[in-house]
């Protein structure tokens, strides 16, 4: 089992965290149909270094998480807070 770094946790085990999805991701502000279909399904689904946001379920804070999609490796965890912003 892997252990993902929460920023205000510690390390846990991965079936604690929930993915909210890639970061940088923007909500379109009262877009058009095409722009809410390129938000709601379509997904760079990179190979290599990410930012996404995760949910620890157990306290239910969200995070910013860099980790290589290939090798599964964390990088680093951030707090979404000022000093941590996405």
């Amino acid at each position: 089992m892997q252990l993902f770094p929460c920023p205000f946790c510690g390390p846990r085990p991965e079936t604690e965290f929930h993915f909210g999805g890639d970061a940088g991701n923007l909500r379109p502000a009262g877009g058009t149909v095409a722009e809410w279909t390129d938000y709601l399904y379509f997904r760079q689904n990179r190979k290599g270094a990410a930012r996404e946001i995760w949910m620890h379920l157990a306290c239910r804070e969200a995070f910013l998480m860099e980790r290589d999609t290939v090798t599964q490796a964390v990088v680093a965890s951030h707090t979404l807070g000022p000093e941590g912003a996405a």
